[in-house]
């Protein structure tokens, strides 16, 4: 079966987006890490700081010493709280909305950003099992 190339020119309104624009996407990909990554560069000398954006009722639940808390929506208002002179893990219960964040975070400025894959749920599973899943 022969493949029939794509026909853009029929699309209305396709406008291609500069390659600013794309510069900018490919410079905002933050750093996927997982627990132990994480726990691996602190080992070596690395500063980081962890960024919890879960809801005050999940950080009841289950939490992390040391780490910041700004519930994700609070974010945009409250970034000036962060520093940049340590890298900022975001973490949350799954990833899902610590990567949202940490791709904001990226595209506002923030070099060294990373997500914590697998959330809390995975720092329990993979690093410290005393923290409680839900």
């Amino acid at each position: 079966m022969a493949h029939r190339r794509p026909n853009f020119s029929s699309r209305k309104n396709h406008q291609a987006k500069p390659l600013g624009y794309l510069l900018h996407l490919y410079m905002t990909i933050v750093a996927q890490l997982t627990p132990t990554d994480l726990q691996k560069r602190v080992e070596s000398g690395e500063l980081w700081r962890i960024l919890d954006v879960r809801e005050p009722w999940e950080i009841e639940i289950a939490n992390i010493a040391g780490t910041m808390n700004i519930p994700m929506n609070e974010v945009p208002a409250r970034y000036d709280e962060l520093s940049a002179e340590a890298g900022i893990a975001v973490l949350c219960h799954s990833g899902v909305r610590s990567g949202r964040v940490a791709d904001w975070l990226a595209a506002n400025g923030f070099e060294h950003v990373a997500n914590i894959v697998g959330g809390i749920d995975a720092w329990s599973a993979q690093l410290d099992g005393s923290i409680q899943r839900y």
